[in-house]
């Protein structure tokens, strides 16, 4: 097992934002964690990497109990990318993906050869050679996003965490990312814990045949999971999102069945 999430809690000060939280990811397998602003998504996901330790309950990576880990300790098993990323100086494309080595070598540590050629297969298997040498200051948002991603794979850790990892792409560089993140899942056997306000992720993942469950974080604490084509359900979503939404079969190419969600209308 990859990650292990066993009975999580958190509050911040005396307002509780967690709750008997558990769950657990093999290797090859995404997590998608669904649900309404202030359910706790993001805030799982800063207890996974170590930026809350005052948690109740265990987290454990590959059989390891995060809570004693120093931070490159942990950044051995757990990559990021997050949400939004300011960049403050001009490293090169190259420069940032390397630093995803930073794990390995030590913050005062020189990278070696391998580090080189480890940045390097990182970049080429992302797919962005053509601006490798290209400041990240000059990227577009989606462009940056694809360097995050890579670095993140420079790291080499068997589990990466995604936050919102699409929001601030085109529908273009949205499929892209999809298609990348699943080719790492089923191909490399990345695991990945992500988390999204788009509920046709978890069900493009499902038609793309990888492993793929969805947990739906609720205000009222109550936490669902299931495969997402068994979980995303109108039934679900009035009950989570508080929206009349209808799930519907769209026929693409080669008969490929693929699922989207649409609103009807809210229930406020």
């Amino acid at each position: 097992m990859i990650l292990n999430i066993d009975n999580l809690s958190f509050s911040y000060d005396k307002t509780p934002v967690l709750s008997g939280v558990s769950l657990t990811a093999g290797k090859g397998e995404i997590v998608c964690l669904l649900g309404p602003n202030g359910s706790g998504k993001t805030t799982l996901l800063d207890c996974v990497l170590g930026f809350h330790r005052s948690y109740k309950g265990n987290i454990s990576v590959c059989g390891k109990d995060i809570l004693p880990l120093s931070r490159s300790e942990l950044a051995k098993l757990v990559s990021y990318v997050p949400q939004f990323h300011t960049p403050t100086f001009p490293y090169t494309v190259r420069e940032i993906v390397l630093m995803g080595r930073t794990s390995q070598s030590g913050l005062l540590g020189a990278p070696g050869k391998d580090d080189y050629e480890i940045c390097d297969s990182a970049i080429s298997r992302i797919g962005i050679e053509d601006f490798a040498q290209r400041p990240y200051t000059g990227l577009s948002g989606g462009e940056r996003k694809l360097v995050l991603l890579a670095r993140a794979l420079a790291q080499q850790a068997p589990l990466i965490v995604l936050d919102e990892p699409t929001s601030s792409l085109d529908f273009k560089n949205e499929l892209l990312f999809l298609e990348i993140i699943t080719d790492l899942v089923r191909n490399d056997g990345i695991t990945v814990l992500m988390a999204t306000h788009a509920l046709q992720h978890p069900l493009y993942f499902e038609s793309e045949g990888v492993a793929c469950q969805a947990v739906m974080l609720c205000k009222d604490k109550e936490i669902r999971k299931g495969k997402p084509g068994e979980l995303i359900t109108p039934e679900t979503l009035l009950e989570g999102y508080g929206v009349r939404a209808a799930v519907c079969e769209i026929k693409g190419e080669e008969g490929k069945t693929v699922r989207t969600v649409a609103v009807l209308g809210s229930d406020f």
